[in-house]
């Protein structure tokens, strides 16, 4: 799989995707992730992309045309089969587990990152597939609603994970559905003790105790 993101803070991502699972992942290929820098697609000395808003208000909005050259630059079309054009966006649908499992079949996947008091209008009807929140509430950008979005789907590509059961039980892997505690040794820490159905070896007793805990 391949995942493009748009930003016009390309530095923020370069610890993210170097260490642990997503390191690991970009590492053994499993995955390809280019970070593209809108700036490089503006069209001025200035490298502008982005400008005051008509009607007036505070803050600036990003440009258009900057965004549509870096998805035309990399073949990016709304509504492709087996791709899509994300912007994060504050008004978007939210994001969940689900929507990563969606993507993860995707051969190829944008992720435009949001900034100042948002994007010109023109990109969300005529640019991309779709806009998308990870909450109700508002970032200063949207390079850490992309860094989430890609952990959680990094997690389902095959080979990823160390055990491919791992994704099965979870939280969230249906919806509603939150996974049991969990407990590991040492079996009496200060006092406080594992729960003994854990320690009898009986599958049965395990599963019936887990079941409870999620009700």
């Amino acid at each position: 799989m391949q995942i493009f993101i748009f930003t016009l803070f390309p530095e923020f991502f370069n610890s993210v995707f170097a260490t642990s699972i997503l390191g690991r992942a970009l590492k053994n290929k499993l995955l390809k992730i280019q970070i593209v820098n809108l700036r490089d697609f503006a069209t001025d000395k200035h490298h502008t992309t982005d400008d005051r808003p008509y009607g007036g208000g505070p803050g600036m909005v990003m440009k258009v045309e900057p965004i549509n050259l870096a998805l035309q630059e990399f073949k990016f079309k709304k509504g492709m089969a087996k791709e899509k054009i994300i912007l994060t966006s504050a008004k978007g649908k939210v994001f969940t587990q689900q929507t990563a499992g969606d993507w993860q079949t995707l051969d190829r996947l944008a992720l435009i990152c949001g900034h100042y008091e948002g994007v010109d209008e023109r990109v969300v009807k005529h640019l991309i597939d779709e806009e998308i929140r990870i909450g109700d509430y508002v970032l200063t950008g949207g390079e850490p609603a992309v860094t989430v979005m890609v952990d959680a789907l990094t997690r389902l590509i095959p080979g990823v994970l160390g055990n491919e059961l791992s994704n099965l039980d979870e939280s969230h892997s249906t919806p509603g559905k939150l996974g049991h505690p969990q407990y590991t040794r040492p079996e009496n820490y200060q006092g406080w003790r594992v729960p003994a159905e854990l320690l009898t070896g009986d599958h049965q007793k395990i599963t019936a105790w887990r079941k409870n805990q999620k009700s």
